[in-house]
């Protein structure tokens, strides 16, 4: 016999086993670390923008790597002491809804994926661009285990989740 998941739910969010990758999701941040990584050296097989695109590039990017700066620490600066590297939430902490979390659920992976994109755009890399993507789509993958841990451990994730509609960056996802 199965059981209805509770209404809350979207029929997307219903369906999503990812595993926890350690008690903490250790396994989560050590991907992460490799794709940022791989990320910051990709820089040192970047191409050469067009002369004409060269200043475009590098404004672009710095826009985007600065916007990805204040995201991060803006989200940083929110949790506070519950500030942890791992998805799963330390068991102290509250959960945060204003600031930053009052624009997007997880404002931190917004942040980082804001800064690969501008520092690939600056060092004009496509290998860059891709483990962008490739990050865009891990943050995604992650801030979802992250929410189940969350809403196991604080009883208005669900009321939150339901207000905060952008999952990653504000206004965009």
């Amino acid at each position: 016999m199965s059981s209805t998941p509770p209404p809350s739910h979207s029929a997307h969010d219903r369906h999503i086993s990812l595993p926890a990758l350690g008690a903490r999701g250790g396994g989560w941040v050590a991907v992460q670390v490799v794709l940022l990584a791989a990320i910051a050296l990709s820089a040192l097989v970047g191409l050469s923008w067009p002369d004409a695109l060269v200043p475009i590039a590098y404004a672009a990017g710095a826009l985007l790597f600065a916007v990805g700066v204040g995201l991060l620490l803006g989200g940083a600066i929110g949790l506070g002491s519950a500030l942890t590297p791992f998805p799963a939430p330390r068991s102290q902490g509250e959960l945060q809804t204003g600031g930053a979390y009052r624009l997007a659920r997880h404002p931190m992976y917004g942040g980082g994926i804001l800064i690969a994109l501008g520092w690939s755009t600056i060092f004009a890399t496509v290998l860059g661009l891709v483990l962008t993507i490739l990050l865009a789509v891990f943050a995604d993958l992650k801030s979802r285990r992250e929410e189940l841990w969350l809403e196991q451990q604080y009883a208005g994730y669900r009321d939150y989740k339901r207000r905060t509609k952008n999952r990653l960056i504000p206004f965009i996802w």
